[in-house]
């Protein structure tokens, strides 16, 4: 299975459009959050991802309407909006989990999880999926320009038990294109370039 990755789009549709223009040589699209910019425009790239043929998985980002991802997907044949949730394609379970994982800002658009919520909706991931995170795990992907690590501790914590095949996330733009593992589990902050994976 070939997998094309990105995350953090805001709003780019010169991006969104390479994204399209790839999708053909893709078996899954994998889109990691953050389609909008602070609550606003996330169609302005949606719309143009709808026109990919094969299934688009996707997880809300902290700057995304998590209610609007999920009603855009509803008229979207190929699209899967995973938040707490999963889906089985060609044998291979996804598993999504979106939004900025502690909260970090306390703006009205901030898309957020608690730690311990995040720890919850993790236990229903089925084991050896394809977690799809907005937020990395603590401590791997997730380097801020100060040097601090602005991850997710209930992410990090759930690798173990269950043996995540992959962790794909975004968020944290200093970090974008940085990789490591989590236990067993190879983690990449995609950032909005194309990203491609074996599976």
């Amino acid at each position: 299975m070939k997998l094309l990755a990105f995350s953090d789009l805001h709003r780019d549709q010169v991006a969104a459009e390479m994204i399209v223009e790839a999708s053909g040589d893709a078996d899954v699209i994998v889109g990691a959050g953050d389609f909008a910019t602070r609550g606003h425009g996330a169609s302005d790239t949606l719309n143009i991802l709808m026109r990919c043929k094969v299934p688009v998985v996707l997880v809300h980002g902290n700057h995304d309407d998590p209610d609007e991802i999920s009603m855009f997907c509803e008229s979207w044949e190929h699209g899967h909006y995973l938040h707490g949730g999963s889906v089985v394609i060609n044998g291979q379970s996804f598993f999504g989990l979106g939004g900025e994982i502690p909260s970090r800002n306390s703006h009205d658009w901030n898309a957020t999880e608690t730690e311990a919520n995040a720890s919850l909706l993790l236990k229903k991931c089925p084991k050896a999926s394809i977690l799809i995170s907005h937020t990395p795990p603590f401590g791997t992907a997730d380097l801020q320009t100060d040097g601090s690590h602005e991850g997710s501790v209930a992410i990090r914590n759930a690798a173990a038990d269950h043996q995540f095949k992959l962790i794909l996330c975004g968020h944290i733009h200093n970090a974008w294109g940085m990789n490591g593992t989590v236990a067993s589990a190879p983690v990449h902050n995609l950032g909005p370039t194309l990203n491609w994976f074996d599976i």
